[in-house]
């Protein structure tokens, strides 16, 4: 299990690289357009390799790796990049934690799991803490003049997303290889995409190909994406979602110091307030899972 533990430390490590990189690709890649070559350079990284690995998967397995694909790669991007063109790096890397305690609050209704006192109320630390950063942006009710709260909202939304991903992927894992599970469901992220891409198109809005932009979406679509998907899915084989959870705590961390350092971001009070309340919280609610 040890393993398991190091390969999700690292994979959030580097996840909380991809808020200030993602926002480096936005100045010149419109946002669904981003997710769409995300999506696409991870399934040319990933489809390949899975061809090696044969799987008969039921009707079942396959409308749930359908969910997984529309849910966790086309609208988990697109809700997230929007968010992030809305709000900023640091924000985004805080309202994170709406993933595990997604994984929270579904899994009593979708896995049927129970949740214990301490992480109830870890819970609501968490989401205390989320409202304080998203109203951080809200005119008239702090002192922060700039309107991030629609940002902040599509972002929180996005964690949701990425918490159904797994709450719709965790089934198969325990019984199907983490990569063509991985593969098949970034496919189906593209038919999610098209749509919205073909609005930018028509809206005018093109991609500037910068030097930049081609690095970013590069380390985007095959460290983040196809790796750090992969990595995950991975773990979760190994690692029950709960306990998964705790390592996400990282991306906060990572995400807000690099956006600070790097691109700027003011951190107000209510931001380390709500920061601090929101890995208090999941620690709390975390703490006790096991295996």
């Amino acid at each position: 299990m040890a393993l398991a533990d190091l390969a999700l430390l690292l994979a959030n490590i580097v996840y909380g690289t991809s808020y200030v990189v993602t926002r480096v690709a936005l100045a010149d890649v419109p946002p669904a357009t981003l997710a769409l070559l995300r999506v696409l350079i991870a399934a040319a990284v990933l489809v390949p390799l899975s061809l090696r690995t044969r799987v008969r998967l039921s009707g079942r397995e396959h409308a749930r790796i359908v969910g997984m694909g529309v849910v966790g790669f086309a609208a988990a991007f697109a809700l997230g990049h929007w968010g992030l063109a809305r709000s900023t790096a640091t924000n985004a890397a805080l309202l994170i934690v709406a993933e595990p305690l997604g994984l929270i609050l579904l899994g009593p209704v979708v896995l049927r799991e129970h949740l214990r006192r301490s992480e109830a109320f870890g819970a609501g630390l968490a989401l205390i803490g989320a409202t304080l950063v998203v109203v951080n942006g809200i005119p008239g009710l702090t002192h922060a003049l700039l309107p991030r709260w629609r940002g902040d909202l599509l972002l929180v939304l996005s964690g949701l997303a990425y918490a159904a991903y797994s709450i719709l992927g965790r089934p198969i894992l325990k019984h199907r290889p983490a990569l063509p599970v991985t593969a098949l469901s970034a496919l189906w992220g593209v038919p999610g995409l098209v749509p919205l891409v073909t609005q930018e198109w028509l809206d005018g809005q093109r991609a500037a190909f910068t030097g930049s932009a081609v690095a970013s979406v590069l380390y985007l679509g095959v460290v983040i994406t196809a790796l750090g998907y992969l990595v995950w899915n991975w773990a979760l084989e190994r690692v029950p979602a709960a306990r998964a959870g705790i390592f996400v705590n990282l991306q906060p961390a990572v995400g807000a110091l690099l956006g600070v350092l790097l691109l700027g971001d003011a951190v107000s009070g209510f931001t380390v307030a709500g920061g601090a309340l929101i890995v208090l919280g999941l620690f709390l609610t975390m703490r006790h899972a096991r295996e």
